[in-house]
């Protein structure tokens, strides 16, 4: 019978809470509660009853992962995109797998917070720049090898079918991804290898492995449809789930960020992408034009003083020079913006940092790194003079996003419904939601709405 190890369940520990501070939190309420109860039923056909913790993070990021311990994380973002609690079942099988087969604990060697790094420019002595200089992609910096996927493909499947629930859903599930990695190529205007959802990221998704979950779950001789999915409680569950940005975190919009509880907004020029996280948006600009927006306290209306604590984190002891700071004022509000040479293993970078006195004891900054020569100036400024507070207007029409389940109507089909999709590409998310169904009287499906 497999086994947590102290030593194992000691370290998933220690990293619980880290993880759980860079994913949102905890997702509150019955349907953290709901992921656990599915987690421990699968955990039991594991083998490895009462030894796994299970935890719905608050995070739309697409994706689910596995610490040494048998700590495993599924974000709300991958469960309002599968559409039976059979599929849920299915991902918790998989990640119950790698950590039956060690795949997570055989790359503990490397360092857990590589998660904010796949290294886009080789900087070394500052781990600040590390992390500006790469794109955020799985948080745990694993990059499980496909013979591990197969392997995990196969234990989840079978913990899945031992739980008393379809096997088949396993295929069902990756067939999700799929659709949801469409939508973000609609939506993006990327393709759709680059807009591979992050669980695809850190588990690759061979093209055959649909049809190989398939093929694993015929193998146990368990006909198609003979055990349940449990659609109809999967979608009592994901009623209500928060879809998109958190309004604590602030919200995505294309190249637009916008914070309706601290009341700021920035706009990035056009070829820049934004990440949002609990802890600072990321700034992805072309080539290898990486930064941050972030905030904090200001003592005294002294922003010489912010400034000089950001770049002594963001260099460490780095060698560097430090340009003359210019004072200006964007949008009515105090600023100060400053040139930062760097000297690092890889050569010379440029660092651009603007902060901003907001009132209220409050500061934010930019901070943009770059190699010389992939510098746009004019980018840059444009960047830094977008930062402004919202109004009372601005503020009352950011709105959170809710899953709603709603019941197909006589006239009802796919486009109709789609049509009332809280989205500019409603038919792809809709599509992305439910699968490409046939919509009939009666159908249960899913919608995006403003709450």
């Amino acid at each position: 019978m497999p086994e947590v190890s102290q030593e194992d369940h000691d370290f998933g520990a220690e990293q619980h809470p880290k993880l759980l501070a860079s994913f949102g939190g905890e997702y509150p309420g019955e349907k953290n509660a709901y992921v656990q109860r599915l987690g421990g039923k699968i955990a039991a056909a594991a083998g490895l009853e009462g030894q796994c913790t299970f935890t719905l993070v608050n995070s739309d990021v697409v994706n689910a992962f596995a610490v040494p311990g048998c700590y495993i994380y599924v974000t709300r973002g991958l469960m309002a995109i599968v559409t039976s609690e059979a599929e849920l079942a299915s991902v918790l099988g998989h990640e119950v797998g790698h950590i039956v087969a060690r795949h997570s604990a055989r790359q503990q060697n490397r360092s857990l917070w590589q998660a904010l790094g796949v290294i886009v420019v080789s900087l070394a002595g500052s781990e600040r720049l590390t992390q500006l200089a790469s794109v955020a992609a799985n948080f745990l910096g694993l990059r499980y090898s496909r013979t591990q996927e197969y392997e995990a493909d196969d234990l989840g499947i079978r913990y899945v079918a031992a739980a008393g629930y379809d096997p088949y859903a396993a295929a069902d599930m990756l067939a999700a991804l799929g659709r949801h990695a469409e939508f973000l190529a609609a939506s993006g205007g990327r393709d759709a290898a680059r807009a591979m959802p992050e669980w695809a990221s850190s588990h690759p998704l061979a093209g055959n492995r649909v049809e190989r979950a398939t093929e694993t779950a015929q193998a146990t001789q368990i006909a198609h449809d003979a055990l349940p999915e449990n659609e109809a409680a999967y979608l009592g569950q994901v009623d209500g789930l928060l879809y998109g940005d958190d309004p604590q975190q602030g919200f995505v919009m294309g190249r637009r960020f916008a914070h309706p509880v601290m009341r700021i907004g920035f706009e990035a020029p056009e070829g820049f992408t934004l990440t949002n996280s609990p802890q600072a948006i990321g700034l992805a600009g072309p080539g290898e034009v990486r930064g941050e927006f972030g905030g904090g306290e200001l003592r005294g209306g002294n922003l010489e003083g912010y400034a000089r604590q950001l770049v002594g984190e963001v260099i460490g002891d780095m060698p560097a020079h430090i340009g003359q700071p210019r004072s200006v004022t964007i949008n009515g509000l105090p600023a100060l913006i400053a040139p930062v040479d760097v000297q690092a293993e890889g050569g010379t970078m440029k660092l651009a940092i603007a902060v901003y006195d907001a009132g209220g004891g409050h500061a934010y900054h930019f901070v943009m790194v770059s190699p010389p020569a992939q510098v746009s100036l004019a980018a840059i400024d444009t960047l830094f003079g977008s930062f402004h507070l919202l109004g009372a207007a601005d503020v009352a029409r950011l709105k959170p996003r809710v899953i709603r389940v709603v019941t197909a109507g006589p006239g009802d089909s796919a486009a109709s419904l789609a049509g009332r999709v809280a989205d500019p590409n409603g038919r792809a998310l809709f599509t992305a939601l439910n699968g490409d169904i046939a919509v009939k009287p009666g159908a249960r499906v899913k919608i995006v709405v403003a709450r």
